[in-house]
């Protein structure tokens, strides 16, 4: 007999902890939970079973897929609910259908397309007789393959940003050169003709090929119909990609209430926050457990996902300092022989590459890995791509000369043991869609990405660390990476072992000879009993090493409730709700270290909303306002040219002209005013000023550091404060209130045959933030460092870790600059200071080149940095 009987009722467990007692029984995996899988597991079903949104964080090794699992078929077995396990690629979905089988957890695995889904096996997840595994793209779909999910697992949830706005991102290639032009067209009120005419050319200027472009909203809501009608002619002329198609779906009415950003290679149309709220599939499921092993601070999952709240379920006890595996992080560009004569990094590294075998190569954008791939692996050598592996990674391991040259794709490939011990990050991974890239680069809101860009560098740099007993070397390259992950903010703001790691790799590659990093690699991969001695360094330096969130994290977290909100409200043409939500947003992005560049993208948002019900009710009130939100953005987004680039047509009869004085300098006179109460006075005015020239003319530290506070006084800095005996500060702070800070490190007694060295540039480059935490406040974004030195020479590992903010000053630029303010101060003399207003003193400091729109742009003429990808910075 074939029928099958009933087996009757089962009872099911009373948490997640009682259902693994009962599955080690009969399955293949660990006898018991660890200790911190289970303390999360409490966690969970003790505070937050009945959360909708709820993150863990566990690092990787800890055990991650386990807890996720049990969490998952607990819920089915107990309520019947139906359960889908997401993760980001094809291939790490195999790997968790495995591990689930290993653990005893029932589950189907469906990837690939929908109709060649197996039947029997979908049933068996629609019935909630087995969990099913699958990957983002069955959620985030015009048709969802899982869209009848009851809770969903979500897996390295930190890297799913492309997949989750993915559905709403409709991105035209140059390449597509009729539809490219078509929607350029179509934007060119939008847009300032300049920029029309850069994106129109065939041979642009090489500074304008990566910029990224912000079409003004009011012209693309002016717009929107006619823009629907060349979207929807291009696809019926078969002009767009299908994944174009796609989005246009979710698109269609929704035209005028998404940004659109434009580079000369592609144009992206989506929205700003991904309105997930309206995406059945994922909003309708009762619960989301999101997992990753790097969460972060800041609001980023919540503005990934688009959901106001997600409660977090910290990493447990013990986990806090202890990460998976080692790296040895090596910096080539770094090395004396290396760093003066960069064109041998790139058969340094190939030779590297041939000592290890096999490699694989993370790199942020197509061009850097195309580079990559012409000029620095070795001859002969096996090339592949994220395709080539999504289903088999044998493809790759089973190779003894292959690279594997990911595109921005930091996540998703594991590499365990001897697979692969040797990995290149190629290039600061902040070039992901138009969107970041804007966000980044032309706005330079760093703050709102900065754990976006923490996150891609530690998993990237952990594809070949993959359990406690594992190791990789891990090297960095490119000028714009090296800078960034060997400030010490950002260091502090990772998991204390990859501090640890990340220090330990740049004192061993500073100084030091290429030959004395392979040496270095050659101890590190014997992995015996002399790196065992060194390890140790690394292990002490974690436990002494606290995580400390980056600045702006709590205001950016206090904010992204409103911001999602607020998103969800444009989305529903609920625009003076989405209005007063900004407001909200604003409060929040005010004082403190909030990001102001971010908060200046926000604020033009504001200004473009505020006018748009401006012309639909006629209120002039919310004219004013539109006015004041626009001027507050060009306030906040100062040293940054993305604004300059709206005056689209459309925009130049809603927005405020520029003002007829520089707020930099008005802040000043006023500055200059208040410094004038005491430093005027004949008794001190020209003593002091005696003595701060003679200072300047000489080199002895003390005294010029001295002179450098005077002249910020003269500048009308106020305050204007030296170092406090302080090794680590300024050796002058000059503010000019909320308008812009400049800093200087001077090394007045160096000789001019000395040597820059990359140490003094690293130090001048957290001098803004030494100012900023000192104020408790956020700095301005326009905010120079200036280095003086007499130095002739720089070592070429300088420029390799300079920020974008840090300037090189000879004295006599110094001296310069100090001798047009002492002019303009005395032409004020004689004309009795206590009688000039802020204004009179801007027409006396004017004929004298004092104001700072005047000398600020003198002492910028030699930025340390040497990235050319740096842009509007």
């Amino acid at each position: 007999m074939a029928f099958k009987r009933s087996a009757g009722a089962t009872t099911a467990p009373a948490d997640p902890e009682q259902l693994y007692r009962q599955l080690a029984l009969i399955n293949d995996g660990p006898e018991a939970l660890w200790s911190h899988q289970a303390d999360v597991l409490r966690s969970w079903h003790g505070d937050h079973l009945n959360d909708p949104d709820v993150a863990i964080e566990l690092p990787t090794g800890a055990g991650k897929t386990l807890v996720g699992g049990l969490i998952g078929d607990y819920r089915r077995r107990a309520v019947g609910e139906r359960v889908a396990y997401l993760c980001p690629t094809r291939q790490l979905a195999k790997q968790t259908a495995e591990k689930l089988t290993k653990y005893g957890i029932p589950n189907v695995l469906l990837t690939g397309k929908v109709k060649n889904w197996n039947r029997a096996e979908r049933s068996r997840y629609t019935t909630a007789n087995a969990i099913a595994v699958s990957v983002y793209s069955h959620v985030f779909n015009a048709n969802p393959g899982l869209g009848d999910a009851q809770l969903l697992l979500l897996d390295d949830s930190h890297a799913a940003e492309g997949y989750v706005a993915g559905p709403w991102s409709l991105e035209i290639s140059r390449d597509e050169e009729s539809a490219y032009r078509d929607v350029l067209s179509a934007l060119s009120d939008a847009l300032d003709p300049l920029v029309v005419a850069r994106l129109r050319t065939d041979t642009p200027d090489s500074q304008y090929r990566n910029s990224v472009y912000l079409a003004s909203p009011l012209g693309v809501a002016a717009r929107a119909s006619y823009l629907e009608e060349v979207l929807t002619a291009a696809v019926t002329a078969e002009k767009l990609s299908d994944e174009a198609v796609h989005a246009l779906r979710f698109l269609r009415g929704h035209l005028d209430q998404c940004m659109v950003y434009l580079s000369y290679r592609r144009l992206l149309i989506r929205p700003l926050i991904p309105p997930t709220l309206f995406h059945a599939a994922f909003n309708d499921p009762a619960r989301r457990v999101y997992m990753s092993a790097t969460l972060g601070a800041g609001g980023e999952l919540e503005r990934i996902f688009g959901r106001r709240a997600i409660k977090r379920i910290p990493i447990p006890t013990g986990w806090e300092k202890q990460g998976t595996g080692r790296r040895l992080f090596c910096f080539p560009q770094l090395t004396t022989d290396l760093s003066a004569e960069p064109a041998k990094v790139g058969p340094w590294v190939a030779d590297i590459i041939t000592r290890h075998g096999r490699a694989v190569v993370m790199t942020p954008d197509t061009r850097t890995a195309r580079t990559f791939a012409n000029t620095r692996i070795p001859d002969g050598y096996k090339v592949l791509k994220a395709n080539h592996v999504e289903d088999d990674l044998k493809i790759f391991t089973q190779e003894t000369a292959a690279a594997l040259v990911l595109n921005n794709r930091y996540d998703g490939i594991d590499l365990p043991d001897n697979d692969c011990r040797l990995v290149i990050l190629a290039g600061l991974p902040a070039r992901g869609d138009l969107q970041e890239r804007f966000l980044h680069g032309s706005l330079g809101a760093v703050e709102v990405l900065q754990e976006r860009i923490r996150a891609r560098i530690m998993q990237g740099a952990g594809r070949a660390a993959r359990n406690s007993r594992d190791f990789a070397a891990v090297l960095l390259l490119d000028d714009d990476l090296v800078s960034y992950v060997t400030r010490r903010d950002v260091q502090e703001a990772m998991h204390p072992e990859i501090h640890a790691e990340l220090d330990f790799g740049y004192n061993n590659s500073i100084e030091a000879t290429s030959a004395e990093m392979l040496e270095n690699l050659r101890v590190f991969i014997a992995h015996d009993q002399d790196w065992r001695e060194v390890d140790q360094d690394i292990v002490e330096a974690r436990e002494r090493y606290e995580r400390i969130d980056a600045p702006g994290s709590a205001e950016l977290q206090r904010s992204v409730r409103d911001e999602v909100a607020a998103w969800d409200a444009i989305w529903q043409s609920e625009w003076q709700r989405a209005l007063e939500l900004i407001r909200q947003v604003l409060d929040a992005l005010r004082g403190g270290r909030a990001p102001q560049r971010y908060a200046a993208l926000w604020n033009y948002l504001a200004s473009c909303i505020a006018q748009r019900l401006a012309n639909q009710t006629g209120d002039p009130t919310l004219h004013t306002a539109a006015t004041k939100f626009y001027d507050d953005a060009r306030n906040a987004g100062r040293g940054t040219t993305w604004m300059s680039h709206l005056a689209a047509p459309v925009e130049l009869t809603t927005a405020p002209p520029p003002p007829a004085v520089d707020p930099l300098d008005e802040q000043a006179m006023n500055g200059v005013l208040a410094n004038a109460a005491r430093l005027a006075r004949p008794a001190i005015f020209d003593t002091e000023i005696q003595r701060a020239r003679m200072a300047l003319a000489d080199t002895p530290s003390k005294p010029y550091e001295a002179a450098l506070v005077l002249m910020g006084q003269l500048a009308g800095a106020l305050p204007s404060e030296g170092d406090g005996h302080n090794d680590s500060a300024p050796d002058a702070t000059w503010i000019f209130g909320s308008t812009s800070w400049v800093v200087w490190e001077a090394k007045s007694a160096a000789k001019p045959d000395g040597e820059l060295g990359a140490g003094d540039v690293r130090q001048a480059g957290s001098h803004v933030r030494f100012a900023a935490d000192k104020r408790g406040e956020s700095a301005p974004g326009d905010s120079p460092a200036f280095l003086v030195t007499s130095q002739e020479r720089i070592h070429p590992s300088a420029h390799a870790v300079a920020e974008s903010h840090v300037y090189l000053v000879r004295p006599p630029e110094v001296l310069e600059v100090f001798d047009r303010l002492v002019r303009a101060w005395r032409a004020a003399r004689t004309r009795n200071f206590a009688s000039l207003s802020g204004a009179d003193l801007i027409v006396l400091f004017k004929a004298e080149d004092a104001l700072p729109s005047q000398w600020l742009p003198k002492l910028r003429t030699h930025p340390l940095q040497r990235n050319e990808d740096v842009v509007n910075r």
